[in-house]
């Protein structure tokens, strides 16, 4: 089975106006609600490629409830710790264009959730993959990505990291089979600057140095890399198609990824449904469908 881990889940709040005035009284065209986290995004990507997965971290309150809601609805299994407060709430405001993001703080998160969360997780085996991503809250310690993968570490389960910096650098040790900076975000892990693909491919090959198994960096509109221990590197440009949004796309990426590498065992394979995956999500109101996802990895092979 996959577990998902969100440390700090989220209902992200959208509204569209027609014109937005700081201190006055503005009404919306349209209102969305949407279950937000990026483990939380994985696993409903998951869902509608038609792969299980179970949903895990933290939640609170009524907000809590709602993202359970939604879960259950796109049939996703959740075993989320339950802790005092309020799940956060994120706005975001869509004005001739333009959009202002307002994110919420989340509730305080102590020891004792902590340990319900890890212990969770130390039940995983040979047969479940891993997949932790995201920033981790204020409540939360900076290194709650290595007291996890140090309980799971010799249970023999993939582990996928989609994380950043010194959060990322950090869990190197433990070998993730596999994990996906974009290319800022593996600039400011490594602090250099890469300018071609040279460049690039050897900042990738840097991580798998200091332990990294597979890489993917995500290039957004360029496509993705694909760097492994075993594999030589391999470039793929991303489909042609409209972009309504990127939000979730990188998170589309992971599961097309685990979705199709759970099948054939083909990195390569996986490597392209990932990044189809990814672009479908960047070409759609919300998630990727698994039509689109399809349609896009046909394309690509």
């Amino acid at each position: 089975m996959i577990y998902t881990v969100t440390f700090s889940p989220a209902i992200d709040y959208v509204v569209d106006l027609n014109s937005f005035v700081p201190g006055e009284l503005n009404r919306t065209i349209k209102e969305e609600y949407y279950p937000g986290g990026k483990g939380v995004n994985v696993s409903m990507t998951l869902s509608n490629l038609g792969r299980g997965s179970v949903a895990t971290g933290f939640l609170a309150g009524f907000t809590g409830d709602f993202i359970i809601r939604e879960l259950e609805d796109h049939h996703v299994s959740s075993r989320f710790i339950e802790v005092e407060g309020n799940t956060r709430v994120n706005v975001k405001i869509r004005c001739n264009g333009n959009e202002t993001a307002i994110n919420g703080q989340g509730p305080n998160i102590g020891d004792y959730e902590i340990e319900q969360l890890i212990k969770t997780l130390e039940r995983l085996g040979r047969n479940d993959t891993l997949i932790i991503s995201g920033t981790i809250p204020s409540s939360l310690p900076n290194n709650i990505y290595e007291l996890i993968l140090a309980r799971v570490v010799d249970n023999d389960c993939l582990i996928i990291v989609d994380a950043e910096g010194d959060i990322l650098l950090n869990c190197l040790k433990y070998h993730p089979f596999l994990i996906k900076p974009n290319k800022r975000e593996l600039e400011s892990a490594l602090k250099v600057t890469i300018n071609n693909d040279e460049e690039l491919i050897a900042a990738a090959k840097e991580m798998i140095k200091r332990g990294a198994t597979n890489v993917i960096v995500s290039l957004g509109g360029d496509g993705a890399l694909l760097v492994g221990k075993d594999i030589e590197p391999i470039k793929v440009k991303a489909p042609q198609g409209k972009v309504i949004h990127t939000v979730g796309a990188g998170d589309g990426l992971v599961a097309g990824f685990i979705d199709e590498y759970l099948d054939s065992y083909d990195m390569i394979r996986a490597f392209k449904k990932g990044v189809a995956t990814g672009s479908a999500t960047a070409f759609s109101e919300d998630l990727a469908s698994k039509e689109l996802a399809e349609s896009l990895f046909e394309q690509m092979e």
